[in-house]
């Protein structure tokens, strides 16, 4: 459950791309937002949402390299965004990236987690873009999107029974198609530099769509040159 702060401010979130057969036939998990959200109703989405204060409280280990983007020119702690990406993933699609392990004494938000006999891990998490909401919306996020390979998952990527109401409609949509569903802006920006990662290798750096002035400006984290778009 997400805390409850004023919905004018920019709230930190977490979002999770959840990738399978990225060498032959590349899909992504998604899944659409109700009819009535106060937040892109309708769009189809990847999983994520608001960091909680509890994720603060959650011990991870992340790569040097993450670690330092995730804290570039932000006030949430790394470990807290990555928990969030886990928990919002765990919420929303039942998926589980964790490690089986005994969890006697989660914290209120991630008891579920927990009885599901894992204890989260983010070892597989990479960190492949920001972007901050405009000005104006209803609520605004600045958003991490963190990309993982379905087989890291520690639960049948098929299995949705344990997910949440938030999101309907979960599957997996293949790449080349993704673009044609009902998207937010940002999401066909992401898919886009996701599918351009495919083809390249991983970028050096992480696009930073800030969204705080009038030309939407692009930055990179751990390098922060501009971004040709």
């Amino acid at each position: 459950m997400s805390d409850q702060i004023d919905k004018t401010a920019v709230r930190d979130a977490a979002t999770v791309i959840v990738l399978r057969d990225r060498e032959t036939k590349p899909r992504v998990l998604m899944g659409q937002r109700g009819a009535s959200a106060a937040f892109m109703p309708n769009k189809y989405v990847f999983p994520g949402g608001a960091v909680d204060t509890v994720d603060g409280a959650i011990d991870l280990s992340l790569p040097a390299k993450t670690q330092a983007n995730l804290s570039e020119d932000s006030t949430r702690s790394a470990t807290a965004l990555a928990a969030a990406a886990i928990r919002e993933l765990w919420e929303e699609t039942g998926q589980i990236l964790g490690r089986a392990a005994n969890w006697p004494d989660p914290p209120k938000g991630w008891r579920g987690f927990a009885a599901s006999g894992h204890l989260p891990d983010a070892s597989a998490l990479d960190f492949v873009f920001r972007a901050v909401t405009p000005q104006g919306r209803p609520r605004r996020f600045d958003a991490r999107f963190f990309a993982v390979n379905a087989s890291r998952l520690a639960s049948d990527p098929d299995d949705f029974t344990r997910a949440e109401d938030e999101l309907s409609h979960l599957h997996w949509v293949p790449l080349d198609e993704a673009r044609a569903l009902d998207l937010p802006f940002i999401t066909e920006v992401v898919l886009a530099e996701i599918s351009a990662s495919l083809r390249r290798g991983p970028a050096p750096s992480v696009p930073f769509f800030r969204n705080d002035d009038e030309t939407h400006l692009v930055t990179r984290l751990g390098g922060r040159s501009p971004l040709d778009v």
